[in-house]
């Protein structure tokens, strides 16, 4: 190709990106004023509860705290929020160079590109400090450019939908340069405040069901949920991790789905359908990327018996094991139980599960000991009151504890086992950070 032929390519790739962040930044100003003036509104006069997500967002619990001369990165499963509660942040703070990778135009933007991006975002946008990079996981190198923005002074915010963002090699790049915060579907608190609800039970067992993706929260409909999914299949991972076969990862979707909380292992799902254990840790690790489950280990001193031990599997949000797996029509315990898995891991904790002669569902780490044990039970009753407050016990005695809880869905009380107390609390009346 000649010089000049050259030349014009360059120029027309210009013209073209120039013209895609033009528009991103002209729909990015219309969410922002839409972001201001409900904010200046009484939440009684919210009525259009829909629009009002789409354009100024539900106040979430997570607060953006950013550290000067750090990027700050926000991860999370598709479609939790991530963009709403960054422009949420950032909707007085102007101007913003703002550009979002997934939109199917800028499929082929890579590393180089950016510098055409500099020149288009002062030229038509102005002189700005602060950048918001949408998705950015999608461009080979990012970090480059990233690191190059934060040794310049710029402020960096950035969203992504894997977990392994900045755990891969490329993101060690970024370490210590870094704040990052997890977001996940709406909780319970969030879910009242987008439907404009007080606390209650009966809120709580429609949230317990439906599940918190905020577009389904406000508007209902089942197609939401089953095009998230099927985006998340093909995107996050068929497309991001090369695995062709979609039916073999719709198949153990449906199986981990049918079988919140039951202890399984990679061997005995491989067997099952037929794949190598290797193709379904693969399948699973994907999953666990992308955020969509989380794989839970039996607690073991031993980081090699851990490995070993058998496994088990919770859903980041209840409206997907209830809309696609098989038996969870009336199995309200397991709903239960995997929302409190979602909730101890929204806070954080290092969470295992119990199991000697009886077993305990939850067991929090910090540091170096277990502090504390949650037994998940939707009714407490006669023929399961010995088996879920043995677990319990066994649990504490083994590591020390004083006290223990047992999470249900409506119950209140309180028992004391020689000195060791039990609290029995409605999950959606319990405090986790007590």
């Amino acid at each position: 190709m000649s010089l000049s032929n050259t030349k014009l390519l360059n120029m027309m790739e210009k013209a073209k990106l120039k013209g895609i962040i033009l528009l991103q930044n002209i729909q990015y100003k219309q969410n922002l004023q839409s972001i201001q003036n409900g904010q200046k509104r009484q939440n009684g006069q919210f009525r259009q509860h829909q629009q009002l997500y789409q354009n100024s967002g539900v106040k979430r619990s997570c607060t953006i705290e950013p550290l000067k001369n750090f990027a700050t990165i926000v991860t999370g499963i598709r479609r939790c929020g991530k963009s709403t509660l960054l422009r949420q942040y950032l909707s007085g703070k102007k101007p913003v160079y703002y550009i979002h990778f997934e939109d199917i135009r800028l499929a082929s933007f890579e590393l180089k590109d950016f510098e055409k991006l500099e020149d288009i975002f002062l030229k038509e946008l102005g002189l700005s400090e602060i950048y918001f990079l949408d998705e950015i996981q999608n461009v080979k190198g990012w970090e480059i450019y990233v690191r190059s923005l934060l040794d310049s002074g710029k402020k960096v915010f950035i969203t992504g939908s894997n977990a392994t963002l900045m755990s891969s090699e490329p993101g060690t790049r970024l370490t210590g340069r870094n704040i990052r915060y997890e977001l996940f579907p709406f909780d319970f608190d969030e879910f009242c405040r987008a439907k404009e609800k007080e606390r209650n039970s009966a809120e709580f067992e429609k949230y317990l069901s439906g599940g918190g993706f905020p577009e389904y929260v406000l508007r209902k409909d089942e197609r939401i949920l089953q095009a998230l999914l099927n985006d998340i299949i093909y995107r996050d991972i068929l497309v991001r991790n090369k695995i062709r076969d979609e039916g073999v990862v719709k198949n153990i979707i449906t199986y981990m789905l049918s079988n919140i909380g039951n202890e399984t292992s990679f061997n005995k799902i491989g067997e099952l359908f037929g794949v190598a254990p290797n193709t379904v840790i693969s399948i699973v690790n994907a999953l666990e990327d992308a955020y969509f489950i989380f794989v839970l280990n039996k607690f073991d001193y031993s980081l090699k018996k851990q490995q070993r031990n058998p496994k088990k599997v919770y859903c980041v949000d209840n409206g997907f094991i209830t809309h696609a797996s098989f038996q969870f029509s009336g199995n309200k315990g397991s709903l239960l139980e995997n929302l409190v898995f979602i909730e101890l891991r929204r806070r954080g904790y290092e969470l295992y599960y119990h199991k000697d002669k009886d077993e305990c569902d939850f067991v929090v780490k910090e540091g170096v000991r277990i502090t504390k044990a949650f037994q998940v039970c939707y009714e407490l009753n006669d023929d399961n009151f010995k088996r879920e407050t043995d677990g319990l016990i066994e649990a504490m005695d083994k590591y020390g504890l004083d006290s223990g809880v047992i999470l249900t869905f409506g119950q209140d009380d309180e028992f004391d086992f020689d000195n060791r107390k039990v609290a029995v609390i409605p999950l959606w009346k319990y405090n986790f950070l007590d």
